[in-house]
């Protein structure tokens, strides 16, 4: 007997429902947008996560910057979003909450063509203030040093400010290329002979660039000064069971080991 329209929606539907449940397809995604720093160690985590089939499927899609992550969740267009700044107390006021996940240390990195490891903090400082401006002057090749910097609101640049000697009221060279990402920088870094950059620290940066150490000491020493926070946030009227089961997950010790696989030094909340 032929099914009516009506009928014929409803076996649809409940077909998509038992496909669903049985893991052909997942009811939901839960996507996590927000800032680039710690992204390759977060799609990991997500990774990890969707193979032990968790509420949602997860994923991580490219920068749109901390304060992105604030705008869509704070918004409720998004039910998680990535930082790497602390929330503002005037953030918090509109009910948003973070998690913090992992310290994820900053590094100072160059272009493999620039001949150099090791740099004082001083150095790096004059470099990127402009007045350092040739790689022989530091023991490398005869080669312009080209500096990409990030905007002002960079949480990396931040934490630089912080806590790296020489960097708090460091005016940065005009003569340089702003990236609008982390991994605009590190592009642009590694196809830019004698270019220097820096972001958030990951084992993966060995693999094109040259990490530098900075005072003798690589981004992983726990006596290595500047780190940013990679951070969950969620606001409670929008978190519902797929955004917890996620973040029961974030914190728990397989993510953690995840982490630390990467470069992170995980935190509890």
């Amino acid at each position: 007997m032929a099914l009516s329209f009506s009928n014929l929606r409803r076996v649809i539907a409940g077909g998509t429902i038992l496909l669903a449940q049985s893991g052909g397809v997942r009811a939901d995604d839960l996507p996590i947008v927000g800032t680039g720093d710690g992204i390759e160690m977060l799609q990991a985590v997500a990774a990890a996560y969707n193979a032990e089939g968790g509420e949602a499927r997860v994923s991580v899609p490219p920068s749109i910057g901390s304060g992105g992550a604030v705008a869509a969740v704070g918004g409720e267009r998004q039910r998680l979003g990535r930082v790497a700044r602390p929330l503002t107390e005037a953030e918090k006021a509109q009910g948003l909450v973070e998690v913090p996940l992992a310290r994820i240390p900053s590094a100072i990195f160059v272009h493999r063509g620039a001949g150099v490891t090791n740099l004082t903090s001083a150095q790096v400082a004059a470099i990127f203030a402009g007045t350092t401006d040739n790689w022989s002057a530091l023991g490398g090749p005869d080669l312009k040093i080209r500096v990409v910097r990030r905007e002002e609101t960079d949480s990396t640049l931040s934490v630089l400010r912080a806590t790296m000697p020489g960097w708090r009221d460091l005016v940065l060279t005009s003569r340089s290329k702003t990236a609008t990402t982390t991994q605009d920088a590190i592009a642009t870094v590694r196809e830019t002979p004698g270019a220097i950059g820096f972001g958030p620290y990951s084992p993966a940066l060995a693999g094109d660039l040259t990490v530098l150490t900075i005072d003798g000491r690589a981004p992983r020493d726990p006596a290595y000064p500047s780190a940013v926070t990679l951070a969950l946030i969620y606001k409670a009227a929008t978190r519902d069971a797929a955004a917890s089961a996620f973040l029961a997950f974030a914190t728990s010790d397989r993510a953690g080991q995840v982490m630390a696989e990467r470069g992170g030094a995980p935190l509890r909340p």
